[in-house]
Parts: structure tokens; sequence; C-alpha cells
């Protein structure tokens, strides 16, 4: 089977996020098992933000058993990144069927125009929430005009797609308000269980960290609630210190990292906050191991795949009950979960953790069997699998 999969970026882009790491995952299992897998992309390469643009990156590249076709960003505005040569790429090319990850974005749209071109079967995921990430609200005019516009291209890419996948219940409503929920099947999203393998540093050590941590781990933006996370910890400050256990913020700037730095000094919890900017991943892998737990107190999450990467390491997370969350990890079984907006809440939740070691090995004992038995890359990808063979037996049987 020969898939291409569309999305907005790839390697080594690592820290753009959850996008990126479904379609690694999915073109690393399927071409370990045989099938011709490429990644249709940017050049994105971050380093310090995500308007990082590589000339120099190869145009193919080999990853494993799969490859990588990156084409240049001409133009990017916020995550809208503009690579008008991915087209010459994926026309010249045949697969049997094309998987955009990302609708909101200009490769979605690519791809669907080559779908359509070419007469090629169109399977639709997200991981950005079409109509309910904040910034679709609250950010300033000439982007809320822009993601007006992109509503038509969003419903013409759903109408054509022949099948959509969505990684819960709360996903499979969003996509309810574009297409029949016949066209729509739900793939818990997964992580690869290698990560576990993977570190090899002792972060503490490299980072000249001698007591306990906490960890949040996420960009620096207000969706994910960094400012209410700093809030509790200045109310806890005194049973940090007691308990000799700092709070380690690991991500990298989308716009919120200035006023984070002001509220650490303004709240005077410099001495128990320790920021870490633009971590390389191995970094990452190592933090989950030696952390306490995590803290992840967002305002808005779809199917987040950080506190799944937590549980691999059989770390329990504290999180909160906003829109997506809850459809991915259980409160009172893998996890702790507050309301959204509630520092005094989330402070409370941070104390009982870290007064009660052996509940935290028994919500990370739970969440790393649920990452080992569900929610992960090899589970995920062979439902994906699954549902691609559906589609082109279809597409056999209806020509």
């Amino acid at each position: 089977m020969k898939i291409a999969l569309a999305c907005p970026a790839s390697l080594p882009a690592t820290q753009f996020g959850g996008i990126l790491f479904l379609a690694v995952d999915i073109a690393k299992n399927l071409s370990n098992s045989g099938h011709d897998i490429t990644i249709y992309t940017t050049d994105l390469d971050f380093a310090n933000n995500p308007k990082t643009f590589n000339k120099l990156l190869p145009r193919i590249e080999q990853v494993d058993n799969f490859k990588i076709c990156r084409s240049h960003t001409w133009l990017s505005i916020r995550l809208f990144y503009i690579n008008p040569g991915m087209y010459r790429q994926l026309k010249k090319d045949d697969p049997d069927l094309i998987h955009i990850i990302g609708v909101r974005s200009f490769q979605a749209l690519i791809a669907t125009l080559i779908s359509i071109r070419k007469k090629i079967p169109l399977v639709v995921s997200d991981q950005g929430g079409l109509t309910t990430h904040p910034d679709l609200q609250t950010s300033n005019f000439l982007h809320r005009v822009l993601f007006k516009i992109q509503m038509p291209l969003i419903q013409f890419i759903i109408n054509h797609a022949s099948l959509v996948i969505a990684a819960n219940e709360y996903e499979k409503k969003i996509f309810e308000e574009f297409c029949d929920a016949s066209k729509i099947i739900v793939i818990r999203n997964g992580i690869d269980r290698n990560i576990m393998n993977s570190s090899g540093i002792n972060f503490k050590e490299k980072y000249k960290i001698t007591e306990d941590f906490i960890l949040f781990l996420g960009r620096f933006h207000k969706v994910k609630g960094i400012d209410i996370l700093l809030q509790a910890t200045s109310m806890i400050k005194d049973d940090l210190l007691n308990l000799h256990t700092k709070l380690v913020i690991m991500g990298v700037d989308f716009g919120f990292e200035s006023d984070m730095l002001h509220m650490i000094d303004d709240l005077q919890i410099s001495e128990i906050v320790y920021v870490i900017k633009n971590p390389p991943r191995q970094d990452v892998l190592s933090a989950y191991n030696e952390s306490k737990f995590l803290v992840l107190p967002s305002r808005w999450e779809l199917s987040p795949l950080t506190p799944l990467e937590g549980f691999a390491f059989k770390k329990t997370v504290i999180s909160t009950t906003s829109h997506g969350i809850p459809y991915t990890i259980d409160n009172g079984m893998n996890s702790v979960l507050v309301p959204p907006e509630d520092p005094k809440s989330l402070a409370n939740a941070i104390l009982t953790l870290l007064k009660n070691p052996q509940k935290c090995l028994e919500y990370g004992k739970n969440g790393y069997d649920l990452v080992q038995k569900i929610c992960n890359s090899n589970e995920m990808t062979n439902h994906i699998l699954s549902a691609y063979t559906k589609i082109l037996n279809q597409k056999q049987t209806n020509n």
C-alpha cells in the first residue's frame, strides 16, 4: 500500500507537537510493516520559534523505512504555512490513499486538490480543534478574519473526504458540525511505547537540579494555563520549599514567555521554578522519567499526547476538565482533573499528590496500563490501516 501523509510540520521540528508525532508514528509503524509511506510537509525547523524554515533541510529524506518530502514555505500566517511546491511533489507521485493530519492547513488544501484531480481516496484527521480552540475567539481582528476565510475551505476538505478519523467522542461531535456522523470513526491517539528506552541522559545532573520536581511540558501559551499554574505554585510556595520540591517548566515560546517570566518574578517564586526553553527531545523524555508527576492545567486540549507520554513512564498527571481532556485521561483512575481557571483547586491537587506517593504510584501504573493496552501507536496504526484497507476495497468494488 502506498500512502501519502500530509501535515504542516515533520522532523526535525519536534516542538511543533501532536500533529507531527501522530504523522511520524503512523509512518514509522506502517513502513515497518512493508508499506510505502511518505510524509509531505514544509521545511519547518522550529529552532527557537514556530517560524523558522530551513532551506538546507533535505527536500527528500529517508527516515528509518519512510520518507519525508519537504518543500519550502514562502509565507506563514500564525501556523498557516504556505508551501506551493508541495503540489508538484504530490502530483508526480501516485499514492493509493492520502491522509491529511491537521485540517486547518495549506497542506490539507493541497492534498485535497490532488485527491480530486487524481481520484485518490482522502482520509482526514485534525488534532487542532476546528471550532473550539480559544484562539478562534481571542486573536486579533486580522487573524479572526483569516479563521473565517478558512471555514469554507475546511468544509470543502471534509466534504471531499472518504473518511474522517476523530481521536475521541468530543472531537467526533466537532466533526459532526461539518459532516454526517456515519462518515466519522473514532480511533484513539497513541504514543510510541519505545520512548521509555530512548533518553540516555541524566536530567537532574544536566540541569543541576538537586530537589524533586513536578513537571509542566508544553507551549508557552496562555491556553496551556501556565498563569494558573504559577498562581497555584505561589499559594503553596512554603509547602514546596518544605517538601524540597521544585516546578520545572519546559517548552517553546508561543507568545506567553515574557508574561510568564514576569509572573515568576512578581509572585516571588523564582527560587522554586526552573524554566527550560527549547528543550531537546531527549531532555524531555528524561524529565518525564525523573519527575514526580506532570501538571498540565490547560484551558483547552483536544486529545493531548503529553499525558500519555507521561503515562509511558508511569507518571500520573494533574490536568483540567476542559474540552477533550476527560475523554483522554480518567479522573480518579490515572489522573487528577480539576476545574480550569481554578488555581486553588490546582494547588490542593498538587499538595495531595506530593503527600500521597502511593496514589501517585497507583495512578501512574493505571496510566501505564492504558498506554500498553490501548493508547499506543501500534494499536492506533492497526486501526488506521484497517480503515485504509476498507476504503481501498470499496474503491475497487466501485470501479
